[in-house]
C-alpha cells in the first residue's frame, strides 16, 4: 500500500480548518497529519483528502454532500 503525501498546502488547509482550542494537538502520522484531543484522533490528512470522525447522525449528513465518501487506505478506511 502506497500511502498518498500531502502537499506543503494540503496541510495548510487541514490546520485552517481545525477549531483553534489549545486542547487540538497536531500530530505527523505515516507522512500525513492527524489532530488529536485528549490523545483521541478526530482529524486526519491522507494526501490531499480531509477525514473527520462524526456521530451517526453527522456522518449520515456528510454521505449525502458529494465528494465525500471513506477516509484513508480503500484496504483500511478509519472508522467513524
Amino acid at each position: 500500500m502506497e500511502i498518498p503525501k500531502p502537499s506543503e498546502a494540503d496541510k495548510d488547509f487541514f490546520r485552517s480548518v481545525l477549531p483553534d482550542d489549545p486542547a487540538v494537538e497536531v500530530k505527523p502520522m505515516f507522512g500525513n497529519l492527524g489532530a488529536f484531543v485528549h490523545g483521541n484522533m478526530f482529524a486526519g490528512l491522507f494526501g490531499p483528502a480531509v477525514g473527520v470522525r462524526l456521530d451517526d447522525a453527522g456522518r449520515t449528513e456528510l454521505e449525502g454532500i458529494e465528494g465525500s465518501g471513506p477516509f484513508g487506505p480503500a484496504e483500511r478506511p478509519m472508522g467513524g
